[in-house]
């Protein structure tokens, strides 16, 4: 559907974690009454409607994912079996029905427990401010097959993780650096580079407002079951410590995050 452009403007400026659904309810609204351009005076009548009804619009949860499964090139990893698992951990956690028990008043969206999952360390999904954020990856590892000194590697490598030797041919890792993206893999065209392990970085402790904080890794890279365990973990820990719905990030201590890292190191 089209957009007038102060429409545009308009729904830009709702809280990033609402315009979407502001924004669908918007076209929808439009639809249903017959039009085919969104105006001003739409996205207003919308809005005020959403936000005095949040409280029946809030899950208990968010999971946002990146649109890899839409064809994105730079997939280290396929999440959506992953993304299922997890959507069906957080419904049977039922984090609506523990709000509402400790949550005095009307819930809003900031009271959800918050994932998010991208496929690649571009992260367009913004895992990094969210309660949990986990990153798809691989890591690259030598073949036997001789290195051509062709230098695509290096030109993919946007962390100049590669070691190339005297002679230009890639030599070893330097994962001090590296991220796992998996770049050097897709452009190696010798096969002297390859993937080694799959899965997924996690992050916790992430949030914006009033402190906001970045989330920090946790050691190692996870396959999708133990990241399916790790949530349910982390769900544990909130319950045991949200008594007035508080978020997991906020809840969450240097010592608590140290301690989920020795916990699922691999």
């Amino acid at each position: 559907m089209r957009w007038s452009a102060d429409a545009e403007t308009a729904v830009k400026k709702v809280p990033f974690f609402v315009r979407k659904k502001v924004r669908t309810r918007v076209e929808k609204e439009a639809a249903d009454a017959g039009k085919d351009c969104v105006s001003l005076s739409d996205v207003k009548a919308t809005q005020a409607r959403y936000l005095n009804k949040m409280s029946s619009e809030v899950k208990g949860y968010q999971l946002d994912a990146c649109f890899g499964s839409s064809g994105c090139p730079h997939r280290a990893m396929a999440s959506e079996g992953l993304v299922e698992k997890i959507e069906q951990v957080m419904a049977d956690a039922d984090l609506l029905g523990f709000l509402r028990s400790r949550v005095q008043g009307d819930l809003k969206f900031h009271h959800e427990f918050r994932i998010s999952i991208a496929d690649c360390p571009n992260a367009c999904s913004q895992p990094q401010i969210k309660d949990v954020g986990i990153l798809g990856a691989a890591t690259p590892e030598f073949t036997k097959i001789p290195c051509s000194a062709c230098g695509a590697c290096t030109e993919a490598c946007k962390e100049d993780a590669v070691v190339l030797s005297e002679n230009g041919e890639a030599r070893s890792i330097d994962f001090t650096r590296c991220v796992h993206c998996g770049s050097c893999v897709t452009a190696c065209p010798t096969g002297t580079l390859e993937a080694g392990k799959k899965g997924y970085r996690v992050l916790i402790g992430g949030k914006l407002g009033r402190h906001p904080r970045l989330a920090r890794e946790l050691q190692g890279i996870h396959d999708e079951q133990t990241v399916v365990l790790m949530i349910e973990d982390f769900l544990a820990f909130y319950k045991s410590r949200s008594t007035r719905g508080q978020r997991f990030a906020q809840l969450l201590t240097d010592a608590d995050i140290d301690d989920f890292s020795k916990k699922w190191a691999d």
